[in-house]
């Protein structure tokens, strides 16, 4: 495993403090981001995270990224497609991030990465990175139990691919994992920025992570950690779980 940190939430750079991450070792994915929209500064940023994802792969690791949202995703995935594999992606979230850019309502673009993953909204991100969309049928959402309507009326027509974190169905062939931390219980890790009650335990999800990486088959696996700064216990927390993940 060799592991990297993007320490932004959209393309704001975060305190490396954020991310307290196991060990001293890591790459950080930082840059100067350009003048213009978000979506030309993303794609600046996460260029450099393609780049450094598919050297790992083509040199024989598998690659770890964490960063502040969950956008960063699609420059994980292309940067696999660019290595030569051709992988799905499972996506444990609380929420659907499956939203396009005329479904929503709050224009939050970190609700809408699975979505352009899959095809839509490609000119915005997906088509700068050179990611290849997928069909349907080869994401799979995992818990999303916090839906807003158009994205469970677009889900009950789509064919990706839902369950929870216990029965996890996986596609055939390599894969993504993307790991959205508030997919956990909000009772579980406070401090989110969007928590979500009703939802799997820690260990839950710990053990659902643990069986998918246990297939062999995940090329890449990338964490998103959208919380607030630490206060209280918070960081010991967050140091037990981003170890906890990283090291499954």
């Amino acid at each position: 495993m060799t592991l990297t940190l993007v320490p932004y939430h959209q393309d704001e750079r975060l305190p490396d403090s954020s991310f307290p991450l196991p060990g001293p070792s890591f790459i950080t994915v930082t840059r100067e981001l350009p003048e213009g929209d978000v979506w030309e500064r993303l794609a600046a940023l996460f260029e450099l995270v393609s780049a450094e994802v598919t050297d790992q792969v083509v040199g024989g690791t598998r690659p770890s990224v964490v960063s502040g949202d969950c956008l960063v995703s699609e420059a994980v995935l292309a940067g696999v497609q660019r290595a030569g594999v051709d992988a799905s992606i499972v996506w444990f979230d609380a929420h659907g991030d499956i939203h396009s850019m005329e479904s929503s309502t709050s224009g939050y673009l970190g609700g809408m990465p699975l979505r352009q993953i899959i095809g839509d909204d490609s000119e915005l991100l997906a088509d700068r990175l050179g990611l290849r969309p997928l069909t349907q049928e080869r994401a799979v959402l995992v818990d999303a139990r916090d839906l807003d309507p158009a994205e469970a009326e677009f889900l009950a027509a789509s064919r990706v691919r839902r369950c929870t974190v216990d029965d996890v169905v996986l596609p055939d062939g390599p894969l993504v994992l993307h790991v959205d931390v508030d997919v956990i219980d909000k009772g579980d890790l406070p401090g989110l920025k969007y928590p979500v009650g009703n939802g799997p335990s820690y260990e839950a999800v710990l053990a659902s992570v643990r069986r998918v990486l246990a297939t062999g088959r995940v090329a890449a696996l990338d964490v998103a950690c959208p919380w607030h700064p630490p206060e209280g216990d918070d960081d010991v927390i967050r140091t037990r779980l981003l170890r906890d993940l990283l090291t499954a």
